[in-house]
């Protein structure tokens, strides 16, 4: 009779199913962004980007998404206020279903 070993118990994880359970303090963002935290301060602020935490600002996996899109506008060569406006209309439209909204 064979013995199971504890590893055969255990199966792949897909972590992208649990991306939205997962937030961020500041200073990672900026990390991850590549970005300096004066930086971030300052787009959260003119992006109106949303936040939790009183003492210190978190970030859920939206508003990283966000600020990596307007991460990518700059690096692009867009200034701030079209980079946070292309980062917008990118998430309304990956929202919008093929073929435009129904009626």
């Amino acid at each position: 009779m064979a013995v199971p070993r504890h590893v055969d118990l255990l199966e792949p994880v897909n972590i992208s199913e649990h991306l939205d359970k997962i937030e961020l303090y500041l200073g990672q963002v900026c990390q991850v962004a590549g970005i300096s935290k004066m930086q971030l301060d300052y787009w959260t602020n003119k992006a109106q980007i949303p936040t939790k935490g009183k003492k210190q600002r978190i970030y859920d996996m939206d508003a990283v998404e966000t600020v990596m899109l307007i991460k990518q506008g700059k690096d692009k060569g867009l200034n701030l206020s079209t980079a946070i406006e292309a980062a917008r209309k990118y998430k309304e439209e990956r929202l919008v279903p093929v073929g435009g909204p129904s009626r």
